[in-house]
């Protein structure tokens, strides 16, 4: 066929199919573009650095006196008590936890109607009101005996000796803290699959075998991330123990703050920071034990913070490589 007078004919190299075609390797695929994100990000940016700059150049903070205090005997010791009185009370609580909710999964009417009394009375009062009622307890019964139920007794005890300030601030932060761990740990035990139970019925194992060794382990991977929440909850909750003359952190730096009038808010910040720190370390914790109990319940364990930075700068590497090749 002939073409007609000026036409200009171009011709095309097809690619075969042995190579790519260049065209289709020199095309770059572009993201999608979100204006309202980078928007939001900026604000947000500037937000915590008019934040962070108030933190720092504000002198009503006094960050000298911040670090004056910081590491005091008189808040070291505090700290200490602190974590004597959250460690006794997390492990008793969350074993009166444990049995809490085993009565009230029991077929038991009795104990399903005790256990629940407890946890609907302790949710329900202040833990402010049960710490000042133990403090005052000696009032009501100064004396304790063991003996006969509405009978004669054999010993006695001297409240007053008994309950010290420390012993006071576990009991009634334990007893608090065992009506709320009940709650998380029955959560944890009715997420366990009922053919668990009925496959370990069915191989004939003692109820005690059963819950150690099959039902609680595997519940341990629905309690652990609210139980911790509990303990974090716990730590703060140990600032009321002041009340009951029991001088923990808190208690340190409220003393030293009616001392030192004009240093209230650096020991505020003081509370504040050592707070920060020891949640942060619960929560690291938390995340290396659900971790651990994750283990033949998911394809791929959850990366680790450092697992996560490592493969960040290999991407952003690969990244880097791309645009230079482009």
């Amino acid at each position: 066929m002939s073409e007609p007078p000026g036409a200009t004919v171009t011709l095309t190299e097809q690619p075969t199919a042995d190579e790519p075609s260049k065209a289709l390797t020199a095309q770059r695929v572009l993201p999608l573009r979100r204006p309202g994100r980078w928007i939001a990000t900026a604000v947000v940016l500037v937000l915590v650095a008019q934040f962070v700059h108030g933190l720092i150049t504000n002198p009503f903070y006094q960050w000298d006196r911040w670090s004056y205090w910081f590491l005091r005997p008189t808040i070291l010791d505090g700290l200490l008590i602190t974590l004597e009185v959250t460690a006794y009370s997390a492990v008793l609580g969350l074993v009166g936890g444990i049995v809490l909710a085993l009565g009230r999964l029991s077929k038991n009417p009795v104990l399903r109607a005790v256990s629940w009394t407890y946890v609907w009375a302790l949710r329900s009062i202040p833990l402010i009101v049960v710490l000042i009622f133990l403090y005052n307890f000696s009032a009501l019964y100064k004396t304790l005996s063991v003996g006969i139920p509405f009978g004669p007794a054999f010993f006695f005890f001297d409240e007053s000796r008994l309950a010290t300030d420390m012993v006071v601030a576990v009991i009634g932060l334990s007893l608090n803290e065992a009506a709320y761990a009940a709650e998380v740990v029955r959560g944890g035990i009715l997420s366990v699959d009922q053919g668990q139970h009925e496959a370990a019925a069915a191989l004939g194992l003692p109820k005690g075998y059963q819950f150690r060794k099959i039902v609680f382990p595997q519940a341990l991977r629905s309690i652990i991330p609210s139980y911790v929440n509990q303990l974090i909850g716990l730590i703060k909750g140990t600032s009321l123990v002041f009340y009951v003359s029991l001088l923990d952190l808190f208690g340190s730096a409220q003393t030293m703050g009616s001392t030192y009038p004009g240093d209230i808010v650096p020991l505020l910040l003081v509370v504040t920071v050592w707070y920060l720190i020891l949640t942060s370390v619960v929560s690291v914790v938390q995340f290396y034990v659900e971790r651990h109990y994750a283990r033949g319940a998911t394809r791929s364990l959850p990366p680790t913070p450092l697992q996560r930075l490592r493969t960040g700068l290999t991407d952003l590497r690969a990244r880097i490589r791309r645009e230079a090749a482009l």
